[in-house]
């Protein structure tokens, strides 16, 4: 039995139910049971479904290990109402199913969700789009500076090519106009995209995001209007945290320094945290919206330990598309759930939870969720929100690298468009913008010429190190010698081109000297 991680892509979620089915059924021990007098053959007891499943959640990478048993008795509830698995008598259809020895078999039909086709490529255009930016020829539209089209040079002395401003006003470039608040605003969307995209790794974003609901003034106020500690600030107050909840949410996290006019009790801390719980259980919809539910859904294959930096980065872009009062909730949400985790001083708010499981599964519900009913919804968010909370303060952080990326991007486009002073185009009669800086492409090659460059590349490195060791001073003679006995046996060609003579000499043959000549004793003698 092998599993694997289901990588981002369309329909995630039916992807990942079909995956644990086809892993349940092929892995689940079966055998006989006696049940009211009777025989079955082939089943299993609740019981044993719980912990079996419990233990492939935990393993597997998709949930991690903060599944619960609960949690599992509830996605067997989900087996039991989608017919991946029915009781001994066949019956089926409900969610009445116990940690108990109740018996349940396989049904002989397969379980498997159909994944939705694709929709048609004419289907998926159908909307009209304006022009991007990460479409140069859209933008920057230049007149051929002769008639007929001339060959860019590759690697060009750029002196050369600025002889072209001498040409006649006629066959300069066409005019460009000034930037507006909507091309910013595009131009904001497109970077974050394309960078989103490129850490997704998928072809294209609509397979996981309908760009439809990408605002790009959302992009723009949660990376520019944020406090000294990065959580966004509200131009509009009344969409904010009511004053009661972030006073409760404030009690909470910092204790037990608290108000002292608040009331203080057995038990208030518990009925603080269910204020707050209540609270965001009470907003229309999850934090991270119906509309992106997909794209954090996609960005769950990411969280494996090795990619643990990818999935960072990927939650960085993709709680930017949020609306400012969403995300801002969101932050001061997990600000709270981490400092509660790791506040040795809190009482315990559940009589048989531990503080950090009962942060992730109380809140996981009103952080992710999805507009239709999903049956992975509750372990899908628990498993997202362990992550949240692990690294609220790297993911809702502003990533400064895209800041200054989009910033760069905007103030060039603003001085390709600054007129050129004292010079008037006399086709249009107007001023004629700066040029547009050229750019260098490299040639493809064949694999044969790369091995033979990558050859002679490695071969003037190793003739530089040959030169080093001869002429370097620091070395001394012993240490000298061996370094080079040692290049001469890994590179014999590379040294006897270098050291000729000395090749000749090591070459000679060697005599070997004759055999010292013992000396004969004269014969020991009575009559010497």
């Amino acid at each position: 039995m092998s599993s694997h991680v289901i990588t981002p892509g369309p329909y995630r979620a039916t992807k990942l139910w079909n995956e644990v089915t086809r892993l349940f059924r092929a892995g689940m021990p079966l055998r006989k049971h006696r049940q009211n007098f009777r025989h079955h053959a082939s089943c299993f007891t609740a019981s044993a479904a719980v912990d079996w499943l419990h233990q492939l959640l935990r393993n597997n990478s998709n949930f991690g290990p903060d599944v619960t048993r609960q949690q599992t008795v509830q996605l067997l509830k989900k087996f039991l109402k989608n017919h991946v698995i029915e009781d001994v008598k066949g019956r089926w259809g409900t969610e009445d199913l116990e940690d108990n020895s109740t018996l349940y078999r396989f049904p002989s039909t397969s379980p498997l969700k159909p994944i939705p086709r694709a929709a048609p490529a004419s289907a998926s255009r159908s909307i009209k789009k304006r022009p991007s930016f990460r479409d140069k020829d859209v933008f920057f539209k230049f007149r051929s500076i002769k008639k007929h089209d001339k060959e860019t040079q590759e690697n060009v002395d750029p002196a050369l090519q600025a002889g072209g401003a001498n040409q006649p006003m006629g066959e300069q470039q066409v005019p460009r106009r000034e930037l507006t608040v909507e091309d910013e605003q595009e131009i904001w969307r497109d970077i974050a995209l394309t960078h989103l995209q490129r850490i997704l790794g998928v072809a294209s974003l609509d397979e996981v995001l309908d760009q439809r609901y990408i605002n790009p003034q959302n992009i723009i106020h949660n990376m520019t209007k944020v406090n000294k500690h990065g959580v966004v600030t509200m131009d509009d107050k009344t969409s904010d945290l009511p004053h009661w909840v972030l006073s409760a949410m404030k009690s909470l996290a910092n204790w037990p320094k608290y108000d002292s006019e608040q009331p203080s009790y057995p038990g208030f801390e518990r009925d603080v945290f269910k204020t707050v719980s209540d609270y965001f259980y009470s907003l229309p919809q999850p934090l991270l919206t119906y509309e992106l539910y997909e794209l954090f859904i996609n960005v769950l294959g990411l969280l494996k330990p090795h990619c643990e930096r990818v999935a960072i980065e990927a939650l960085q872009l993709c709680t930017l598309l949020l609306p400012p009062a969403s995300r801002r909730k969101l932050q001061l949400l997990m600000r709270m759930m981490s400092r509660i985790s790791q506040n040795v001083d809190m009482p315990r708010l559940h009589p048989a939870i531990g503080t950090r499981t009962l942060m992730v599964h109380t809140f996981s519900g009103c952080v992710l969720g999805s507009a239709e009913e999903c049956d992975l919804d509750e372990l899908l968010a628990t498993r997202l929100v362990s992550f949240l909370m692990d690294h609220q303060q790297s993911i809702l952080s502003v990533p400064e690298y895209l800041l200054s990326a989009i910033n760069d991007h905007i103030q060039y486009l603003r001085e390709v468009q600054v007129p050129v002073d004292g010079v008037t185009n006399a086709d249009v009669g107007d001023q004629v913008c700066a040029p547009m800086p050229m750019y260098a492409f490299c040639h493809q090659i064949s694999g044969a010429e790369f091995e033979q460059q990558k050859a002679e590349s490695s071969q003037k490195a190793m003739e530089e190190l040959l030169e080093i060791l001869l002429t370097d001073r620091n070395l001394s003679e012993k240490d000298r010698r061996k370094k080079l006995k040692q290049f001469q046996k890994q590179y014999p060609d590379i040294y006897s081109r270098r050291c000729p003579s000395s090749d000749r000499e090591n070459n000679k043959p060697k005599i070997k000297p004759p055999l010292l000549s013992i000396k004969k004793t004269k014969a020991f003698s009575i009559r010497n």
